[in-house]
């Protein structure tokens, strides 16, 4: 009969070959995935490729011991648990491994059954244990600097901790905060949506913080079913107002019991700028974003994860061919014009180019030389920013909008976003569907 599978991937680290061997020997044949490594500086690099749930490592090794990999690590994956053992099992040892932040401390010979018990434990702390592959439904990519994040994404989703998701405009931190929420044990609570840029009510924000406001319009019937707690998620926090800011900090440093902790919401927050920045020449709270700074997901933009781009661009055309029943496809030529171009509007810039040529394309074949059309000629007149951004929002909400005949909700769908975002969106930019629509 073979063991059991789990959803984990365990990377071993110690000095000592033997005992790495049987180690990974131990650990696969519980059905768990495993990385052996014999230092720290090539657990370092395996870390970035591997993308473990767990990390168990000796403490006493040469160069970098156990305590300074656990360091480095936390560093750069804050929520990665971390598993010390060694044959040195002091006091002193458990007290400063405790100190640095391990999740456990283990003295060799390491029994199985505890090896296993810890390991367990970790995972569910991981989120690994809990989430197969539909957390992230929706997200597609075969980018290594996507799969990273998304192992971030993995692995914050375990806590309860403030997470704060950056990265330019368009490049998917919505979706990526969506994806956290699913992973989560809070997947089955009500997801609370706010958009910091329109948000003006202290009022609002307090019921949303005491897990009192009701879910966003984009969450299913059937993940409602908690009358508290549940996920918040705050959208462009850069944008909070100072009076609003100082409701928040007075929430973040509240003490509550731990019955009162299940019924507070567990917040994730995204911005496109720097709030480091911010907090030092522009009048953002520090302490706000020192709440939040712990916990960080940097999103790439679309031209730092380009083998995604023909991905992406099939799967929005399969979109609009439900729509619309006509089925396009790139030729070659057009998928490679589509994967260089610069892509300063992100995802939303791909998929209003893609809206452009299905809307225009008489054949069924779209081919380089209309791609290069819908792009734009780069000689044109460069537009400020403000009116770049706003031109460009207007453009793609009307061929939505023509696509589907002024149908805000199949258009809503098409640019992933709720309705009432999207509502707002249309008189923020006085567009009306119902001028397309027909019959």
């Amino acid at each position: 009969m073979s063991p059991p599978r789990h959803p984990g991937k365990v990377l071993l680290v110690d000095d000592d070959p033997g005992l790495l061997r049987l180690l990974t020997i131990r650990l696969k044949s519980e059905g768990y995935e495993v990385a052996a490594c014999e230092s720290a500086a090539q657990a370092l690099s395996s870390t970035s490729r591997f993308h473990p749930d767990v990390v168990i490592t000796d403490l006493r090794m040469a160069q970098m011991d156990g305590i300074g990999l656990l360091k480095e690590l936390q560093r750069r994956y804050p929520a990665l648990p971390i598993i010390l053992m060694t044959a040195h099992g002091t006091i002193p040892d458990a007290v400063e491994a405790t100190k640095a932040g391990a999740f456990a401390f283990l003295t060799k010979p390491v029994e199985r059954e505890q090896l296993i018990e810890q390991l367990a434990k970790a995972l569910q702390i991981s989120g690994s244990a809990r989430a197969g592959d539909e957390w992230r439904e929706g997200i597609q990519t075969k980018s290594p600097l996507m799969e990273d994040r998304l192992s971030q994404a993995l692995r914050v989703a375990g806590t309860d901790a403030p997470v704060l998701i950056t990265g330019p405009r368009g490049s998917g931190k919505s979706v990526l905060a969506a994806a956290i929420q699913r992973a989560s044990a809070r997947r089955h609570d009500k997801w609370v949506r706010l958009d910091c840029a329109t948000l003006t009510s202290e009022a609002a924000l307090s019921d949303a913080l005491a897990g009192r406001a009701p879910p966003s319009d984009d969450e299913p019937a059937s993940k409602r079913r908690s009358p508290g707690g549940g996920t918040l998620y705050l959208e462009a926090l850069d944008a909070l107002s100072p009076p609003l800011q100082a409701v928040l900090v007075q929430h973040l440093s509240a003490t509550v019991d731990a019955a009162a902790a299940e019924t507070r919401p567990r917040l994730l927050a995204s911005t496109h700028r720097d709030l480091a920045q911010l907090s030092a020449v522009d009048g953002f709270r520090e302490d706000l974003y020192y709440r939040f700074a712990a916990l960080q997901i940097a999103m790439p933009p679309l031209a730092q994860r380009r083998e995604d781009i023909t991905l992406l661009a099939a799967s929005q055309l399969d979109q609009l061919a439900e729509v619309t029943g006509r089925r396009l496809v790139l030729a070659p030529e057009a998928s490679e014009a589509l994967v260089t171009a610069d892509w300063p509007g992100n995802l939303p810039q791909l998929y209003a180019v893609l809206a452009q040529l299905h809307a225009t394309t008489t054949g069924s074949v779209i081919s380089a030389e209309m791609v290069q059309r819908a792009l734009g000629s780069s000689e044109t007149r460069v537009p400020a920013f403000d009116e770049a951004r706003d031109e460009f929002t207007r453009s793609y909400l009307t061929q939505l909008l023509q696509l589907t005949r002024g149908n805000v909700s199949q258009a809503a769908r098409l640019a992933r976003r709720n309705r009432t975002d999207f509502y707002k969106l249309l008189s923020r930019h006085e567009v009306s569907p119902e001028q397309f629509k027909t019959g």
